[in-house]
């Protein structure tokens, strides 16, 4: 049977748009097919614009901290309108070359949503019906909004980056990442932040006690911490504001509140039903090591399939994928150890086992760490300490978890984690010498 095109692709994100350029370097024929802006949530509504917030956010500090080192910042004042359009017009520029990305590689964009109408059929929003020797889905998720009264009176992330001016005071609904990165951020550009969650921890996957020093810093810098506050329902008051209703755990009066409470698979509509693809409990879409669903001409990369939602892993997926079907190179991802960060204020960043799941799993576990003040806080004059924790299994001296809280954890941990992924042991970082002075020397200084 001859198809329209060899691939076509539902959904221009991170994974979508590197299996259709890996796919055709390969030779194939591909379309992709985005209802809303090439890039996906990635470079659109997450991890880009927002990583931008946290940098235009933690000047307040540093400008505050700048005194101690003999500069005048006198006078200083902060323009939201500057910082958020400058972070839109970067969102643009970085759509534009996702966009160019795409050209250059031939591959044909539909700007308008598809659905699944049959194993090898989509259907375009304009009428139109394209067929495929191989469809992928790569959708992404979605924010998950509560199903309680007034729960539209929110906002989610998709939103957030617009907003026309900063609230002054602001409750942010969840425990996970992007809950605790706006906490943050909003909390240095002025607003009253209270970050609440239902549950009664932040952060379940990550390291407690490095959470717990994350809380207790948030709470020192001004931020209102509430667990197990229900959310029972959000009303508009007669000024304007609005209310929380937490039953017992009390109402809070806000300007605005951000729904950080999850995100689920994006399939509304996608019309997955038509072809029989299997989906579970969440709505994710089931695939399997090679990304194939149980439908064998359809595939899944990414966020949508609710196995691990960060964008490299979605990238590599994607890669996966279009070597696999088209390069005659079958891969599958190794899931373990995959580095995280929150970019809270300070930073986390992850890699391995937590204490907890390390003494669950292995027979003998060691800690070592290291609390300590960065030199640049001890001149600052600020009190905020860092905390580095090293995970090690006790039998084989194997380092197994590497845990960071402090500036710029993200960055020292990208390299840290390449020893972790490569079995190295405590010995072995214990060996290394020691890049002074530094933060990141703390790693090889762990007793």
């Amino acid at each position: 049977m001859a198809f329209d095109y060899d691939l076509f692709v539902i959904g221009a994100g991170s994974g979508g748009v590197r299996a259709s350029r890996i796919a055709a370097g390969h030779g194939a024929r591909v379309a992709v097919a985005e209802e809303y802006r090439v890039g996906g949530t990635c470079v659109i509504r997450g991890c880009v614009p927002k990583k931008l917030l946290v940098y235009g956010s933690h000047f307040a500090e540093d400008l505050a901290d700048a005194k101690r080192f003999g500069w005048n910042t006198n006078g200083a004042s902060f323009d939201w309108n500057i910082l958020r359009d400058n972070v839109a017009a970067e969102v643009d520029r970085l759509e534009g070359l996702y966009g160019q990305t795409l050209e250059n590689n031939q591959v044909q964009l539909f700007a308008q949503r598809a659905a699944i109408t049959g194993p090898n059929e989509v259907r375009l929003a304009d009428g139109s019906t394209v067929t495929a020797k191989y469809i992928l889905i790569a959708t992404g998720a979605w924010p998950a909004i509560p199903q309680i009264p007034g729960a539209d009176l929110g906002i989610t992330s998709n939103e957030v980056f617009g907003l026309k001016n900063l609230p002054k005071r602001a409750v942010i609904a969840g425990a996970g990442y992007i809950a605790n990165e706006f906490a943050g951020i909003f909390n240095e550009l002025g607003v009253q932040v209270t970050l609440a969650s239902r549950g009664d921890k932040m952060l379940r996957s990550y390291d407690q006690e490095i959470v717990g020093k994350l809380l207790d810093i948030s709470r020192e810098k001004g931020i209102d911490i509430r667990l197990n506050f229900p959310f029972l329902g959000v009303s508009r008051q007669a000024d304007g504001s609005l209310l929380v209703d937490g039953g017992d755990a009390g109402n809070i009066e806000t300007d605005l509140i951000l729904w950080a409470i999850g995100r689920v698979p994006k399939v509304a509509g996608l019309g997955l039903e038509n072809a029989g693809i299997l989906q579970d409990a969440s709505g994710a879409v089931i695939a399997g090591d090679y990304n194939q669903t149980n439908v064998p001409s359809v595939y899944a990369v990414g966020d949508v399939t609710n196995r691990v939602q960060l964008t490299p892993v979605a990238i590599r997926e994607g890669h996966a994928f279009a070597d696999s079907v088209f390069g005659g190179n079958p891969r599958i991802i190794d899931y373990a150890s995959i580095p995280t960060a929150v970019f809270s204020n300070p930073p986390i960043a992850s890699v391995g086992l937590t204490e907890e799941e390390a003494r669950a799993q292995l027979s003998a576990v060691k800690i070592f760490k290291s609390d300590f003040r960065a030199m640049k806080n001890v001149l600052a004059g600020r009190n905020e300490r860092a905390l580095y924790k090293m995970v090690v299994d006790g039998q084989t001296d194997k380092v197994v978890g590497l845990h960071l809280i402090g500036p710029d954890s993200g960055e020292i941990l990208q390299a840290a984690a390449v020893a972790v992924k490569a079995g190295l042991t405590k010995q072995d970082f214990d060996d290394t010498v020691a890049l002074h002075p530094s933060m990141a020397e703390e790693l090889v200084l762990l007793k």
